[in-house]
């Protein structure tokens, strides 16, 4: 398959530019692989699935006060999978979860070990959201309630939420690779009951109250669409949010609490914050 080499150059550098830039591409977007360079980052997309203008919407919308420049440039022919994979490494989450490829080994001394063909769609734990999302999945009360994991990606948050009990898992997404995707891990990890659907948060029912929708995505999208996650759930239901940095933190929980959520925990990785919300009305 044929890949480009998008070098994106942040001036003046800012590393939290960077992953937000890195967040944005591997999460909305079809962007593989990335490699940190002193100046920025080099992003890696198949030819067929470049879009310049997500590209240029994506750099709009994270840039903070930096300037982004990009070049692109064809990379050459090889099997990038192959080499994806050769640098690809497992991910051991508070020696709770294993969350491995299928060519990784098996581990039998944590509790749960889910199977991730990631297939370049995101939520493998290795980013630090991703590995606190599991985190909380690892301490509220999952056994017996309805669950609805939302920007779904790889859906291993779907999955471990099955895996530890939930009634009725569903999970969305707007991509139709991280959708296909999710469908291919549910059944891979025998977790063919959760239901996947391709969309937005417009999918949502009402009609059965979730007790528990975990939704990391990103800010922006967070806030425009709390509204519906409260909608959706139920009295005392548990909404768990992440896709930010602190400085958004503020505007979040203030816009939480405008719609009847309490703030009940907050966590943070690297600079990454995991919101638990609470609602109460």
């Amino acid at each position: 398959m044929q890949y480009l080499q998008i070098t994106l150059t942040i001036t003046p550098f800012d590393a939290t530019v960077r992953d937000l830039m890195v967040y944005a591409l591997g999460d909305e977007g079809p962007y593989n692989s990335f490699e940190e360079t002193p100046n920025g980052v080099k992003a890696y997309v198949a030819v067929n699935d470049y879009d310049a203008t997500f590209l240029d919407n994506a750099i709009a919308d994270n840039c903070c006060q930096s300037t982004i420049s990009y070049q692109v440039e064809q990379m050459p022919d090889k099997d990038w999978n192959q080499e994806w994979e050769r640098q690809h490494q497992p991910v051991l989450v508070d020696n709770f979860c294993w969350v491995r490829a299928p060519f990784h080994p098996h581990r039998h001394d944590v509790p749960y070990e889910i199977e991730i063909e990631p297939k370049m769609s995101f939520g493998t734990a290795h980013h630090q959201t991703t590995y606190m999302m599991l985190s909380y999945l690892r301490d509220i009360e999952i056994t017996d309630q309805r669950v609805l994991d939302m920007g779904c990606g790889t859906a291993v948050l779907a999955i471990m939420a099955a895996m530890r009990g939930a009634k009725y898992v569903e999970a969305i997404d707007i991509d139709e690779w991280a959708y296909l995707n999710a469908i291919e891990n549910c059944h891979r990890n025998g977790c063919d009951d959760i239901r996947c659907r391709m969309g937005d948060a417009t999918l949502i029912d009402n009609s059965q109250p979730f007790d528990i929708i975990l939704a990391n995505i990103n800010r922006n999208i967070l806030l425009g669409d709390m509204q519906t996650y409260v909608n959706a759930l139920g009295q005392n239901g548990t909404l768990v949010i992440s896709g930010f940095y602190a400085g958004d933190v503020q505007l979040l929980t203030d816009h939480a609490q405008q719609l009847g959520l309490l703030l009940a925990e907050q966590r943070e990785r690297d600079g990454w914050q995991a919101l638990r919300l609470i609602k109460q009305k």
